[in-house]
């Protein structure tokens, strides 16, 4: 006769999984921080399509102190010249390249108009996606982290 309790230890180790699992994923929101001021610059929505290609999303642009906020992306190439800044879609193309990495991504910063591959590493725990936007080679380029809005 089997027993139809669960195993506490069984329990355990499920719940463990499952949030092993959704760490690794980098669906969600985030908040972009400035790697030079540390502020909080805006609100993105990180979503994977069909394919697991994953998109971020500008929702929200941050008011900040001394700062007026662009509304249109003036400097970028097409198909982003004057398009509205909210609701553009700045990382295109990532993709899951091992555990808790991805790469193979596009950013666009609307401020430059300057276009950057990406890869993104998030951290352990989920809380934390660190970026890493280059051209050529990933040692010449810029970081910043952007934490995750619970």
């Amino acid at each position: 006769m089997m027993n139809n309790k669960i195993s506490p230890l069984f329990f355990t180790l499920l719940i463990g999984f499952s949030q092993i699992t959704l760490a690794e994923d980098i669906t969600g929101l985030w908040q972009s921080i400035d790697d030079k001021t540390s502020e909080v610059k805006a609100i993105i929505e990180i979503s994977p399509n069909d394919q697991g290609i994953y998109t971020g999303t500008i929702k929200t642009i941050t008011p900040r102190v001394g700062y007026q906020p662009k509304e249109l992306c003036y400097k970028c190439p097409p198909p982003y010249t004057n398009q509205p800044i909210l609701g553009l879609k700045t990382v295109t193309g990532l993709k899951l390249a091992k555990d808790n990495e991805y790469a193979d991504g596009k950013v666009i910063d609307p401020l430059t108009g300057k276009i950057y591959n990406l890869k993104a590493k998030l951290s352990t725990n989920g809380n934390s996606l660190s970026l890493r936007g280059y051209v050529g080679v990933s040692t010449i380029g810029r970081s910043q982290t952007w934490l995750r809005v619970k």
